[in-house]
């Protein structure tokens, strides 16, 4: 039976390479930065943990709004329909920098409201400058992932995984030179960090416009011209799938954010050592991630030419993958746990703490790599408001409150915290499996 899926396999990890590549260059541009902010002292660490945690709700629905255009793009070449190609990329190009403006300044205001989260006053001090610093870098992060989404719709991963690795390569230069002060520029520390993501971030979109005007595949489908019009019928579909999208992503990184809030009212070490972990964990999802936004793209195709059983071969094979992948992540996190976490710092206290959170982050690997794989293919059927539904009540009603009562009514501390993630994220991977088995019922007799 397995060999019924070789072909799925093959075809789904080449357009899934590019895009892991891609996910994983951005969670390795944090953990880079993670590892020599950790060089400056554990105050800034705990400091960049709590930035990011709040960064990344703004961010992940900016994402959502893009992720919309992916499979209407996907669903309109499947189809043969090159002018409902070029009116989605026209009106999703539009909503897409609206929302990029709007969530920039969204996410400027939210440093106002940072000293009232209950964090240390040496956390915040450093936290509200370096937040800021992000907070003007989500704009051409926004106009990045409008044009890669659109670029995955028409089947291209490769252009957005090549600006990525340019950016990559920049940042880590910058971050270099700017946190401790080499080449004769001042030491900025967690700032210099900061100022080496915007810069490396404004290289992004440049990069990825440029490539997509010398694709003469891909060119073609950009009309400037008023030809293709601004319809609001294209807006409301992609607001009706992008809005869904943004707010599953906001609720899945809020249970981090709030996590990453309560961490910080435990103290330093458990803040810093929540970074670590995370940072490992952010990066075995972001592989994951890639391989279910390859789904989305080839669900998409195969709902456009009618195809139910490839429907449903692509949807299990795309399982399997991540399945095996995360659970491979989730032993190495196991056998290194005392490892991993030097990388980041020196402090004997953080390493210890880290170890422990890692265990816990191996075990919610596999739940974490089903949901988001479930995620994918029921974006490519354009079903994402059940989905929102289902994913917010693990996320929010479960887990996080299993957070809170392991961390401070049981006395668990962190690993208390980490427990509720393994809940919710188990519960939203089990009921997003059997929504996609009903959904693969239903698509057998329709198409």
């Amino acid at each position: 039976m397995i060999q019924t899926y070789i072909p799925y396999y093959k075809r789904l990890l080449t357009l899934a390479i590019p895009l892991v590549l891609t996910q994983t260059g951005q969670v390795v541009v944090a953990l880079v930065d993670n590892a020599m902010v950790g060089r400056v002292g554990t105050q800034e660490l705990a400091a960049a943990s709590f930035a990011n945690s709040v960064f990344a709700v703004i961010m992940v629905f900016g994402m959502g709004m893009a992720f919309a255009i992916t499979p209407l793009v996907g669903q309109a070449i499947g189809a043969h329909d090159a002018e409902g190609v070029k009116s989605m990329i026209k009106n999703g190009g539009i909503l897409g920098l609206l929302s990029a403006i709007v969530l920039g300044f969204l996410c400027w205001s939210c440093s106002w409201i940072m000293p009232y989260l209950g964090q240390p006053e040496e956390v915040l001090t450093l936290a509200i400058p370096y937040f800021r610093i992000l907070a003007i870098s989500l704009l051409p992060f926004m106009l990045f992932m409008i044009l890669k989404q659109i670029g995955e719709g028409l089947g291209n991963t490769v252009m957005a995984m090549v600006a990525t690795l340019i950016s990559n390569v920049v940042n880590i230069f910058l971050n270099w030179v700017l946190i401790f002060g080499n080449w004769g520029a001042p030491e900025l520390g967690l700032n210099g960090a900061g100022i080496a993501t915007l810069i490396a971030r404004v290289i992004l979109p440049v990069i990825l416009f440029f490539s997509f005007l010398k694709a003469p595949a891909i060119r073609k489908y950009f009309d400037f011209s008023g030809l293709t019009s601004v319809s609001f019928q294209k807006v409301t579909q992609l607001l009706a799938l992008g809005l869904p999208i943004g707010f599953q992503l906001v609720l899945e990184t809020s249970i981090f954010a709030i996590g990453a809030v309560m961490m910080g009212w435990l103290g330093d070490v458990p803040l810093a050592s929540h970074q670590v972990a995370l940072g490992m964990a952010s990066l075995t999802f972001m592989i994951s991630n890639g391989v279910a936004q390859a789904t989305t793209i080839r669900v998409s195709y195969q709902i456009g030419e009618k195809n139910a059983e490839g429907l449903r071969m692509v949807s299990y094979s795309a399982m399997h993958l991540v399945l095996l992948f995360m659970t491979f992540c989730g032993l190495g996190f196991y056998l290194f746990r005392y490892d991993l976490p030097r990388i980041f710092t020196p402090d004997e206290l953080v390493i210890n703490s880290a170890a422990s959170l890692l265990v816990l982050a191996g075990i919610f690997q596999i739940f974490d790599g089903l949901q988001v794989v479930c995620l994918g293919i029921l974006r490519g059927m354009t079903d994402v408001k059940v989905p929102m539904v289902l994913a917010g009540f693990s996320y929010l009603v479960i887990g996080l409150p299993v957070s809170y009562f392991a961390a401070f009514s049981m006395e668990m501390g962190a690993e208390g915290i980490w427990v509720g993630f393994v809940v919710g994220l188990g519960l939203a991977g089990l009921s997003l499996y059997f929504r996609i088995w009903k959904r693969l019922q239903r698509y057998q007799k329709v198409l």
